[in-house]
């Protein structure tokens, strides 16, 4: 299914809007997991199913006939955000080739297409309901400072600081460990600029900036 414009894309999410997954599930022959801790990502493929989404686990857009990525959004019955929003994998050696315009990540969070999910944790996963979708850009500033968190996070690994940048790091931004153990051991650059094994990272959003986006669309 391609689209001709971003208001195609809403307009097809925003009618699944008020249904729940089970109820989704059921009408297109799908199989609601019973938890997610096998399948984390389950809810976000079967939505990139349901709106027919081109770009697989490519480093462009889900929609990239419109230049739209979709982003799932677990909040509780307030509309707040439940966890941080992962946004792609972080760039650990040939640093040199990296920078943010045109890096996977400014590609991924020029347009976005939120589908806020009500969900928390004791709500079955087929009986969690999906909120309004909505699209957003960033404001000038709001670019600027995803540009800083990217950059300094990129500088900080070249230097081989990597293991400096916790949880704490980062105004918009996060960098986390994404890895299914803690063998999962990837490459990236030491204090020395020697090669080591460090566990493969991950750049998420935090969940205070998507609270103030959701307050921002409605």
């Amino acid at each position: 299914m391609a689209y001709d414009t971003p208001k195609q894309l809403l307009e097809k999410a925003q009618s699944l809007a008020g249904f729940t997954l089970g109820e989704l599930a059921q009408k297109f022959s799908a199989q609601v997991p019973q938890n997610l801790l096998r399948e984390k990502g389950w809810i976000g493929q079967f939505l990139e199913y349901l709106l027919g989404a081109q770009s697989a686990s490519l480093a462009q857009p889900d929609f990239p006939e419109v230049g739209v990525e979709m982003k799932t959004l677990p909040i509780d019955i307030n509309g707040k955000p439940l966890e941080s929003t992962y946004v792609s994998v972080v760039p650990l050696t040939d640093l040199h080739l990296v920078q943010w315009q045109g890096s996977v990540v400014q590609q991924k969070l020029n347009h976005v297409l939120w589908v806020p999910i009500i969900a928390d944790k004791q709500t079955p996963v087929e009986e969690r309901t999906l909120a309004m979708p909505f699209l957003w850009r960033a404001t000038s500033d709001e670019l600027a400072i995803l540009k800083n968190d990217f950059e300094e996070a990129i500088e900080m690994i070249g230097l081989g600081q990597i293991d400096k940048i916790d949880a704490r790091f980062g105004e918009i931004l996060q960098v986390r460990p994404k890895a299914a153990n803690n063998k999962a051991l990837t490459h990236s650059i030491g204090p020395d600029g020697e090669k080591i094994q460090t566990l493969p990272r991950g750049f998420y959003i935090r969940p205070q900036f998507t609270a103030q986006i959701l307050k921002n669309s409605f």
